[in-house]
């Protein structure tokens, strides 16, 4: 991961998931970056709901695929997704839980903060420290 890049929450960028391995630059991080022009900065908890959804918009994450090393999601995993899709899916009734740490504060200019901590999987004990 690159040194300087930022959560939503204004701390470094936490890693995302290394199984499987995800990140456009599958470094493990919602790494943000040039080449990234789609976006993948938030970093979620699928559920089958949201792996429907987004197979249903043409945004097929749920099926193996060996040539680009990717093994294919299950409910539960934590991925980076495009933002624009994840809030989408919030539209639809079926946005996948936010691991806000993980998340890239590049989301922000897609998603506003307060939409991403209504769905946040990594609550504080004092959700204060979220303000």
């Amino acid at each position: 991961m690159e040194h300087g890049q930022r959560n939503v929450l204004g701390g470094e960028l936490e890693e995302c998931s290394t199984d499987p391995m995800t990140g456009f630059y599958r470094d493990g991080c919602c790494t943000a970056g040039p080449e990234d022009v789609g976006g993948h900065t938030i970093c979620v908890v699928v559920s089958r709901e949201f792996l429907a959804h987004q197979e249903s918009v043409g945004n097929d994450l749920s099926t193996p695929r060996p040539e680009w090393s990717f093994p294919g999601l299950r409910a539960g995993d934590r991925w980076c997704v495009v933002a624009a899709r994840w809030l989408q899916a919030q539209r639809d009734g079926v946005a996948a839980p936010v691991v806000l740490a993980a998340t890239h504060e590049r989301a922000l200019d897609v998603v506003p903060l307060q939409l991403l901590e209504a769905y946040a999987a990594d609550v504080p004990d004092d959700p204060s420290d979220l303000l």
